[in-house]
């Protein structure tokens, strides 16, 4: 089992170890946002509309800085933009703690949201540049393990933290921003990196140009949004049900919500390391789609009671671990070196306009219908997307196997 554990983490670089690290030092001060609609209706006095008015300008904020991130990341290189996007983001989060009316609330968490999610699109392109083909899936999953670890701890003490001070919250989020991208300038050395379009002209005929005119990678991310609107309900609606109707208390929703973190740290890693290159990235993702719509489900099959919640976490993690690294695998595989900002930020548009729609629909639906026929929803979403993927799956092939042909 060790040596299992040392083989699945043994071959990726140095740098892409420091990234992790600094992944998960952004994330471990990621103590705000979970916080927010607490902070706004309890201490500020909003009501739940207007807190939702912000959180909504937190979303359209992530597009804007994920579109723009990929732009420039393309254009200036991944590392400035990493360095500036974290930077800047701990230092608008000290902004953010002096903020007390709804407008200055809104302008404030868009600018941070915009600034802040253009880190990612520059992050995925650097692990992208620090890994390998036969390591990258590997690569990306260590950034989910550390995203994870540092979702799981930042939380946990934000919660200490709050019960001291709101206030305290933003300089903590805001340090930790300015100590992670320390420890990125410390440990990696500036790279100026602006790939040239030649380089990739004698590559085969999927690397285009621009993401736009990559129409098999546009069904991807349509596919994508309607399986993380339904993916996405964990960090939403499935705790008001755990609550509401299988009546678990708060420290048992915590220790189930735990698990999936636990396990993604515990197995993730090592089962990439066993099926990573086996098979195309898209029979995983349909696969493990599939399973998340069975989670889902199960909520309607089985009785309600506590032991449902646990066949839900399993059934959803095992499928979240089959496809979340395996899309991301995709799109690196569909994209060049002059274009792998934009190809990234369109990905991380299609989760930030999950992240609007999934508690909105969600929210309404469950209002309007009762959490039963949601479920079934959320089922069909994930079921719908599956389907999308094999679909997409055999387009592929059929495209590879006549580019084959013609080459002979």
């Amino acid at each position: 089992m060790f040596s299992l554990y040392k083989k699945a983490y043994a071959g990726l670089s140095t740098s892409t170890w420091i990234l992790a690290v600094v992944l998960l030092i952004n994330r471990c001060g990621a103590m705000v946002i979970p916080f927010m609609t607490v902070y706004l209706t309890q201490q500020l006095h909003f009501s739940v509309q207007q807190a939702g008015l912000v959180m909504t300008c937190y979303g359209i904020g992530g597009i804007v800085g994920a579109f723009s991130g990929g732009r420039l990341s393309d254009r200036y290189g991944f590392y400035p933009v990493q360095f500036w996007s974290l930077l800047l983001q701990g230092l608008i989060f000290l902004v953010l703690g002096q903020m007390h009316t709804l407008l200055q609330f809104c302008i404030c968490i868009f600018i941070l949201s915009a600034v802040g999610d253009a880190f990612r699109p520059a992050n995925t392109a650097a692990t992208a540049h620090y890994s390998n083909p036969e390591n990258r899936t590997r690569s990306y999953s260590l950034n989910r393990l550390a995203s994870n670890l540092g979702w799981s701890i930042g939380p946990a003490v934000g919660g200490i933290v709050a019960s001291f001070s709101y206030h305290l919250l933003f300089w903590v989020d805001g340090l930790t921003c300015i100590v992670a991208i320390l420890f990125m300038r410390f440990f990696i050395p500036p790279v100026r990196v602006a790939p040239k379009i030649q380089e990739v002209k004698e590559q085969p005929a999927v690397k285009t140009a621009s993401v736009y005119k990559d129409g098999v990678y546009l069904t991807f991310i349509a596919l994508s949004i309607l399986f993380t609107t339904g993916f996405l309900q964990l960090s939403t609606m499935v705790a008001l049900y755990f609550k509401e109707v299988l009546h678990l208390e708060e420290a048992q929703i915590g220790m189930v919500l735990g698990i999936n973190g636990l396990l993604v740290a515990a197995i993730e890693m090592v089962l990439i390391y066993k099926i990573e290159n086996r098979k195309h990235p898209l029979e995983f993702m349909t696969r493990g789609v599939a399973l998340a719509s069975l989670a889902y489900l199960s909520f309607n099959i089985l009785p309600a009671a506590g032991f449902v919640s646990i066949v839900f976490i399993v059934l959803f993690t095992a499928g979240e671990m089959l496809s979340i690294p395996f899309m991301t695998a995709f799109f690196i595989s569909r994209s060049g070196e002059h274009n792998r900002g934009q190809y990234a930020a369109l990905y991380t548009v299609s989760f930030a306009v999950s992240t609007i729609l999934s508690p909105t629909i969600g929210s309404a639906m469950i209002a309007h219908y009762g959490f039963r026929v949601w479920w079934y929803a959320a089922a069909g979403l994930c079921l719908a997307s599956a389907v999308g993927f094999n679909y997409l799956y055999q387009k592929v092939m059929e495209k590879k196997g006549s580019y084959a042909m013609q080459h002979h």
